[in-house]
């Protein structure tokens, strides 16, 4: 009785701390961004990139890294000599929120 009640113990923490992991499952990021933008939530990434890519000009692009799917907010990457950077832009409306 005691280690079946360990057993389930531990397979909900097993389950808890694995659904994150699955949350950034890049091919689940990808659906989400789709689902949003064929809803007419979100811009597409090509548009995203043609109103933020020239404005970077300084910057080589890397391409996207992220999407956050929650706050609609897409993370793409540039690098600049040796310095990678990540820039946070408003999938709603592409304009830029931050630049790290």
């Amino acid at each position: 009785m005691i280690r079946t009640a360990s057993f389930g113990l531990l397979l909900a923490l097993g389950i808890a701390f694995a659904a994150p992991a699955a949350a950034r499952d890049p091919h689940a990021v990808q659906f989400a961004a789709q689902q949003q933008m064929r809803s007419g939530e979100v811009m597409s990434l090509r548009q995203i990139e043609t109103r933020v890519v020239p404005a970077m000009s300084d910057m080589e692009y890397l391409g996207l890294d992220d999407y956050d799917e929650v706050n609609q907010v897409y993370r793409l990457r540039f690098i600049n000599g040796n310095r990678v950077y990540f820039v946070y832009v408003n999938a709603r409306n592409g304009q830029v929120i931050r630049v790290r």
